[in-house]
């Protein structure tokens, strides 16, 4: 099978790194950074890189779109007539509803579209933070549509658990969003906003322990693509924002009321909730 990854950033990198270390030898890379795509060849990390899709997307059964979602729709448009006949194409973006009615507008009949999201990633932007173990134990999740065979979702799905995913779940579009609202938006938004409430009076970096430094790892942050992220899945974390709003005020009013019993049960259940997500 010929693959290209599209965009050999962190996430494209690390794909580029876990396939050809689980066997995927004939793995291509198109990217508009030059000196990404000549590190990528003369680390063997992919055959050869290509600027644009013209000359090599005619050749390529699986097509792997690691780009912001909206530059996936431009790429899409701008190479509609490249892409092999049969081909099946999937992207790794952390939104679904809005990709999925854009792209599916414009899809070629003769193409599928798989859309599906790693659930690994790293802060750090470009090529030389690409790490082929960021995949491993890591979640990973297809939204089908009625447009998506049985034969194309198989393929992403190997291809997700030979670079080393523990498992593979599909959900409907909509419930990604829902869900990835919850588990991986706000959780950028908590650490951003607990990074930035800091009133530097200190040296802060000389008194934090390890809850300051897991909890705030995520507030290197790629401004641009969360913003993007953020703002097309918009209703759903304004929700998620909202219920963590309301759990914080229960803590707020344990306090300012002295109730330890309420305390108590907040932390109580806080415990029970996290052990059961192992």
């Amino acid at each position: 099978m010929k693959i290209v990854i599209v965009g050999l950033g962190v996430i494209g990198g690390s794909y580029a790194l876990a396939l050809k270390n689980c066997g995927y030898n004939d793995v291509y890379g198109i990217d508009t950074d030059v000196s990404a795509l000549n590190i990528a060849e003369n680390k063997g990390i992919i055959k050869k890189g290509f600027t644009d899709g013209k000359e090599i997307l005619n050749h390529c059964d699986l097509v792997i779109l690691s780009i912001y979602p909206d530059s996936v729709v431009k790429f899409l448009t701008k190479n509609k007539a490249f892409f092999k006949s049969g081909a099946v194409l999937t992207d790794t973006t952390g939104i679904k509803v809005s990709l999925v009615s854009n792209i599916e507008k414009i899809l070629r009949d003769d193409i599928e579209f798989v859309f599906g999201h790693p659930m690994a990633g790293r802060e750090k932007k470009g090529l030389a933070y690409a790490d082929s173990k960021v995949f491993k134990g890591a979640n990973y999740i297809i939204t089908p549509t009625n447009r998506t065979s049985s034969n194309a979702i198989n393929i992403v799905e190997k291809l997700a658990l030979d670079i080393g995913f523990k498992r593979v779940t599909k959900v409907h579009p909509k419930e990604h969003d829902a869900l990835i609202a919850f588990t991986s938006q706000l959780p950028h938004i908590i650490a951003v906003a607990l990074i930035n409430s800091d009133d530097e009076k200190y040296e802060t970096g000389k008194f934090i322990g390890d809850s300051y430094r897991e909890l705030t790892r995520i507030s290197n942050i790629n401004g641009e693509l969360w913003t993007e992220l953020f703002l097309n899945n918009k209703e759903n974390l304004l929700k998620s924002i909202d219920n963590f709003e309301k759990q914080l005020t229960l803590l707020k009013n344990g306090l300012i009321e002295n109730d330890k019993n309420l305390l108590m049960n907040l932390f109580r259940e806080s415990s029970i909730r996290r052990e059961k997500l192992e």
